[in-house]
């Protein structure tokens, strides 16, 4: 899994006129969320995180937070909501989410398919049904995606299960192992 490090500070502004003059002063307005405690409010470098967060678009990372003014020294958080203005596509708000390293999560990790399967090289067509599969496990032992060769299948063969993919013995596939991810037919 992808790890991040991103620099925050404790946010004492509130209301939508403090608000407008932070993103005015390059500064975004985020939240952090944690099993139950109340939340705490923060404020990131806009550049920063619009770095960090394209970097981690649409992939499973961990984000390490330190924040300064903080009991904590480090907080461990994912992405869970990005807020962005409409028109322009800048990030307005940011929610956090604290984890435990140690504790199992439920993932999306998606599927990426490498090589040309054999069947296609003698006219047959690749049908994909599955390009991702929901595991259990410890955020640092998630990969970012599983990587399945296709070379060998055949046209009108069988194809690659959930059951057939390369995971990991420290994770548990939430998915039935014998439903088809793809095929040549």
């Amino acid at each position: 899994m992808l790890q991040v490090d991103m620099a925050a500070a404790i946010r004492t502004v509130f209301g939508k006129g403090p608000m407008r003059q932070l993103r005015m002063n390059n500064t975004t307005p985020a939240n952090l969320y944690s099993g139950g405690g109340e939340a705490v409010s923060l404020q990131v470098d806009a550049g920063e995180l619009f770095k960090k967060l394209l970097f981690v678009q649409g992939r499973n990372a961990v984000v390490t937070l330190v924040i300064d003014g903080d009991s904590k020294d480090k907080r461990y958080v994912i992405v869970q909501e990005i807020q962005k203005e409409p028109v322009s596509g800048s990030i307005v708000h940011v929610d956090f989410l604290e984890i435990e390293l140690d504790q199992q999560l439920e993932f999306v990790v998606p599927i990426d398919y490498v090589g040309t399967a054999k069947g296609v090289d003698l006219g047959g067509e690749l049908n994909v049904f599955r390009s991702n599969v929901k595991l259990r496990g410890c955020p640092l032992d998630v990969p970012d995606t599983i990587e399945v060769d296709i070379t060998p299948l055949e046209q009108g063969g069988a194809g690659v299960t959930y059951g057939d993919l390369p995971v990991s013995e420290k994770l548990t596939m939430l998915e039935k192992p014998n439903v088809t991810c793809v095929v040549v037919y």
